[in-house]
């Protein structure tokens, strides 16, 4: 079956006191383009991610995002009270010798000064937590490899509608082909009666019906065509990463069916041709999303 470049998945994990979220999106693209967001604390192992990256993805626009978020307030930057009552003694003081209004927002006024707030002791990534950010990233690819595969079944099923309507609209040719054919000779024998005093030769008018018949036979773009599609159903279920030869026989495809329509000097096969090309047309955007 195929896969869709289309997908998204999000991860989360409890780790002591925080919450680590994965989340990662992707869409259709020549070949593999990914932008990485990536939290302080885990960016030591950014090789090692987009190598888990690029193993699943394999192509598609992707947009990765990695971040963890504090959960246990005792974990919350604690506030220096010390230095806190400190200030507020000293702006106090000030503002009473040299008559200056005390702040009207004192919280405000004193937080924004050095120290007020205690620093933080520096993280480190240990291999426990190192794991867990593993398993979530992990975790965000095998949702978005689901959604994938449920968009290419989608993508298949759309495939297969899109292939049965050109097989049909060709077998609507034929009729019209063999009509053609007559009607090509009635029109060079009923043009030549209309020259008075001709004189020809029978076999070689056959000669060159038959020349000018052959220029218009359809047969060998109606086999290659046939060929074609069979071959695109074929590779459908050839696995996934498929989507450049579904391409390159979407344009095989094609050029048979110009071809067809080069040759077709009746409106009602132009007319078969015009719908053709359009089924195709939508396959083709629609192969832009396969892997």
């Amino acid at each position: 079956m195929i896969l869709s470049m289309t997908g998204y998945g999000k991860a989360t994990a409890e780790f002591r006191g925080k919450k680590i979220t994965a989340e990662v999106k992707s869409l259709n693209s020549k070949a593999l383009d990914m932008s990485t967001r990536i939290a302080p604390l885990y960016r030591e192992k950014e090789l090692d991610l987009r190598a888990m990256l690029t193993a699943t993805l394999e192509r598609g626009k992707v947009d990765f995002s990695l971040w963890a978020e504090q959960t246990d307030m005792q974990a919350a930057t604690p506030i220096n009270t010390e230095v806190v009552k400190a200030y507020h003694s000293q702006i106090r003081q000030i503002s009473q010798q040299m008559g200056i209004p005390e702040p009207a927002d004192w919280w405000a006024t004193l937080l924004r000064l050095p120290e007020t707030l205690s620093q933080p002791e520096t993280q480190t990534l240990d291999e426990e937590e190192w794991l867990v950010v593993r398993r979530v990233v992990e975790e965000a690819l095998g949702q978005l490899t689901d959604f994938r595969r449920q968009e290419g079944t989608a993508l298949e099923k759309k495939f297969n509608e899109k292939l049965d309507n050109i097989a049909a609209l060709l077998q609507r040719i034929e009729p019209y082909e063999k009509e053609r054919t007559e009607k090509i000779r009635q029109r060079i024998v009923e043009g030549l009666r209309t020259i008075p005093d001709v004189e020809y030769d029978q076999g070689r008018l056959e000669q060159e019906m038959i020349y000018y018949i052959e220029k218009l036979d359809i047969n060998e773009e109606k086999q290659r065509l046939t060929n074609h599609l069979r071959y695109f159903r074929e590779t459908m279920q050839t696995g996934h990463g498929q989507g450049k030869k579904l391409g390159f026989i979407a344009q095989e495809m094609g050029r048979e069916i110009n071809t067809t329509g080069s040759k077709s000097n009746q409106a009602e096969m132009q007319n078969i041709v015009v719908k053709m090309k359009d089924e195709l047309e939508q396959i083709k955007e629609q192969v832009l999303n396969v892997m």
